[in-house]
């Protein structure tokens, strides 16, 4: 199974999931960013509670053979994505649109678009939408396996 399938596995479904993803999908309209093809991937940690942890990832290109990948995240005013790290996943993020309050091994900063930030393996990071916001993250390929959750509740099917 592709890593991108895997995501789709993990993501919201049933009835609640298609109200929500036209929510996403008008927010994102009436900021005036056009979105790669294919389904988006919402997510809400396995907690119920999109609202107050979740996030909506738009994969652009998930190339593991090429060592590389490319994906919007969406969130909404007050959704966070749960503290974690990967072993393998170098990142960085860059703010499109929105406020986001980025933790860092533990130290809070705001960012505001037009920011970058490169985050290292093992890097424990988590962040937090101030405003809805997009991000679009580029990194070494998306491996689901490789999420550490820092809750224990957390994580994702394989």
């Amino acid at each position: 199974m592709s890593q991108k399938d895997k995501g789709y596995a993990n993501a919201l479904q049933g009835p609640d999931s298609a109200r929500l993803r036209e929510k996403v999908l008008n927010r994102i309209a009436e900021m005036g960013v056009a979105l790669p093809p294919g389904e988006p991937m919402m997510f809400d940690f396995g907690l119920g509670d999109f609202s107050a942890i979740g996030e909506t990832e738009f994969w652009i290109a998930n190339e593991e053979t090429h060592g590389y990948c490319g994906k919007y995240m969406f969130m909404f005013a007050g959704q966070r994505c749960p503290e974690h790290m990967h072993k393998e996943k170098h990142e960085t993020f860059f703010i499109v649109k929105g406020t986001v309050e980025m933790t860092v091994e533990g130290k809070t900063f705001e960012m505001l678009p037009g920011d970058v930030l490169p985050l290292d393996t093992s890097t424990r990071h988590t962040f937090k939408a101030v405003t809805d916001c997009l991000i679009l993250e580029i990194s070494k390929p998306s491996i689901i396996a490789d999420n550490y959750f820092s809750d224990p509740r957390l994580g994702y099917k394989e």
